[in-house]
Order: C-alpha cells, then sequence, then structure tokens
C-alpha cells in the first residue's frame, strides 16, 4: 500500500509507471528478497521508505523462516532420539492400541498395579491423541495398527501384551489379527463394542475379550434394583483401593484345601491348567501346586 500511495515513485523495467498489482509484487519479491530488479524505486523518497521499511521487514522474514525451519529440524531429531533411545529398551512390554476412554483407562489399571511406564507403548492414528500421550510420558507411534508395519514399529514382536480398543469393532478385528500374525505368543486383550462381534475377536487370535456395551448394560440393569451391588463392581475394578482382585499362585508349603485359603482371603474361582473352576466346583476344593487363585484383597490406598 504504501508503494501505491507513491507509485509515481516507481518505474518498472520499461520506464512505464506501475499499477496496484505491480505494487504488490514489488513488495512481495522485495520483502522475500527474490528481487528481481524489474520493478525500482527511483526517487529518493522511495528509496528512503526501502530501506527503513522494507529492509527490516526482509530480515524479519528471513529470521522467521530460518527459526522456523531450524524448529521443525531440531524436533525432528529430538523426536527420532527420544525414539531410539525408548526403542532400544523394548522389551516385555505392553502396547495399547486406541489411546481414547478405554485406553486410558486401561493405562491406569496398569500402572496402578505397579507396571512400569516405560514399558507401555501407545498406538494411535490421531496425531493430537499421540501428543497427549507424549505429555503423560508414554512413548507413542503415530499410525494404524491394523497395519503391520505400525505395529512393527512399536515393537509388537518383543511385546508381551496387546491391548485392542479402537473405536470400531472391525478395526479392532484387524488389529487383532495382525498382532496375533506378528507375535504368536504375546496376551492380547481386546475390547468390542457389540456382543455379536466377540466371537470375531476371539477367532482372530484374542485371548480375553470385552464386550463394552454389554457390561455397561448389566451394571445398569444391577443399579435399578441393587445400585450397592455396582458400588462394589466398581470399587473392585478400581485398583489401588478399597477392594481388589488378585491372582497368587498355589506353591510348596500353601494351605492345599479351599476351605483353609478362605480363612486368609475371600476365594471367588481357581484356575487349573487354563481352566477357570468356581469356588463351588467340587474339583476346586482340593488344591494343587500351581494353582491360581482368584480372590479378594483389603488395600487400604495410599
Amino acid at each position: 500500500m504504501l508503494a501505491y500511495i507513491d507509485r509515481g515513485a516507481y518505474k518498472d523495467a520499461a520506464g512505464n509507471d506501475v499499477s496496484l498489482i505491480d505494487c504488490f509484487y514489488y513488495a512481495t519479491v522485495s520483502i522475500t528478497t527474490t528481487g528481481y530488479g524489474d520493478v525500482i524505486p527511483v526517487t529518493d523518497r522511495s528509496r528512503l521508505i526501502t530501506t527503513l521499511l522494507i529492509t527490516p521487514a526482509r530480515i524479519l522474514f528471513l529470521i522467521i523462516l530460518v527459526g522456523t525451519t531450524l524448529e521443525v529440524l531440531a524436533e525432528r531429531t529430538r523426536s527420532h532420539y527420544r525414539e531410539r533411545i525408548w526403542r532400544s529398551r523394548l522389551n516385555n512390554h505392553t502396547i495399547v492400541c486406541g489411546y481414547g476412554t478405554k485406553g486410558r483407562a486401561a493405562i491406569r489399571t496398569l500402572l496402578a498395579r505397579s507396571y512400569d511406564l516405560d514399558r507401555i507403548v501407545v498406538v494411535d492414528p490421531d496425531a493430537t491423541a499421540i501428543e497427549a500421550a507424549n505429555r503423560a510420558g508414554y512413548a507413542a507411534v503415530h499410525g494404524d495398527a491394523s497395519i503391520a508395519e505400525v505395529l512393527r514399529s512399536a515393537g509388537v514382536s518383543e511385546s508381551e501384551s496387546v491391548i485392542v480398543c479402537p473405536a470400531r469393532d472391525d478395526t479392532a478385528v484387524l488389529m487383532t489379527l495382525t498382532a496375533r500374525e506378528l507375535n504368536a505368543g504375546a496376551t492380547i486383550v481386546a475390547s468390542v463394542r457389540e456382543e455379536e462381534n466377540a466371537h470375531l475377536l476371539r477367532q482372530s487370535g484374542a485371548d480375553s475379550v470385552i464386550v463394552s456395551s454389554s457390561s455397561a448394560g448389566r451394571l445398569l440393569g444391577h443399579a435399578t434394583h441393587s445400585p450397592h451391588v455396582v458400588d462394589v463392581l466398581e470399587d473392585l475394578l478400581a485398583v489401588g483401593e478399597g477392594l481388589d482382585i488378585i491372582e497368587r499362585y498355589i506353591a510348596e508349603g500353601d494351605a492345599m484345601t479351599l476351605a483353609e485359603q478362605q480363612l486368609n482371603a475371600p476365594v471367588l474361582a481357581v484356575v487349573r491348567d487354563d481352566e477357570l473352576l468356581r469356588f463351588d466346583d467340587e474339583r476346586a476344593n482340593r488344591l494343587e501346586v500351581g494353582d491360581r487363585l482368584v480372590c479378594l484383597c483389603s488395600n487400604p490406598g495410599p
């Protein structure tokens, strides 16, 4: 606008007066330091304006350009360095596919059970979710966990468990299939919204499937007539305070009857050879070394 107001002090390469477009063009090539020389100031006044206004603007432009470039390069270097560090430490870690409500809740439960923060890797296709995971201190990989290369970047072959909790059931099936193909021995637990899709996840290789909609519906049904039952269930699911559900092994020297174990802590079930025996099952009355007891314990909290 300054050049246009004083357009009589500028000439193009042919010696003609400049138009509004010529003034915009002149300002652009001057500030970006291109300087073709086809539009020039021809009076002392216009050259003084260029010296006092255009030159500082040109320097500011260069500072912003160079500063932004250096910032991007530095951030990429820091990201690659941090990535190399946590990748070098990956072993027997847990991959959380989806950093939504379910993924964050799963991580909180892991941490409440004294799981190391640096053994958690988050995978999510949303850049905002990745930034949130990094701010929380977790290693994170930006991408779709149903893609093999993305899971390889998260170290799936060295992981001990994979938590699959995306927003869509079909995505959960693809993630489970991919994770099981890349790691046949990992424990894969998956969340699904609709119960009719649970069998697809089991067939895809999930060791455990949580049906979120049915679970919420059952709690709603209990709350209608027995709200305190829901309070107890919520207490059991909240790790680190109140009542906790734990799983422990029977070792040599332990009491070998269920009745004797019940004196220490209420036993809900016995796991024997990967078979779940309820406490009222006759086979659970006599315990064996190597059995796992699912029992209640009281946690005083912090």
